[in-house]
């Protein structure tokens, strides 16, 4: 049976909304993982247009981390994941503006990690 974009996008809208607020995290850094593998492939193909959009998408989803942590409550650990999120977007820039995949790379293995323990945190 073949979906169109519309049943695409309802079946991508329940996927998302049937999620525990963890899981959507664990979500969004498996899509800024994939963004960073593209943007880092692209490099490699000397393939800018799709390095930029690439590099796009995965700084969108790392704004759309940050502006989900609430500072208030919780504490310190919401300011080390700013502070991680602001330096990951330096990285990315300058990976950018260099063209260079290492600190793409860079950003891509903290992001491994932290999506690690988040989907410890989910599955617990």
């Amino acid at each position: 049976m073949a979906f169109g974009s519309h049943g695409i996008d309802s079946y991508k809208q329940t996927q998302v909304q049937s999620r525990t607020p963890v899981e959507l995290v664990v979500m969004l850094y498996d899509g800024a993982i994939a963004s960073l593998t593209s943007a880092s492939d692209a490099i490699g193909r000397k393939d800018i247009a799709a390095r930029r959009d690439a590099l796009s998408r995965a700084m969108a989803i790392i704004s759309e981390l940050q502006s989900t942590l609430n500072m208030e409550k919780g504490g310190e650990i919401a300011v080390s994941l700013d502070r991680l999120y602001d330096y990951a977007n330096l990285r990315l820039l300058d990976g950018a503006m260099r063209n260079d995949a290492k600190p793409i790379e860079e950003v891509k293995r903290l992001f491994e990690i932290l999506r690690d323990g988040w989907n410890h945190a989910a599955s617990a």
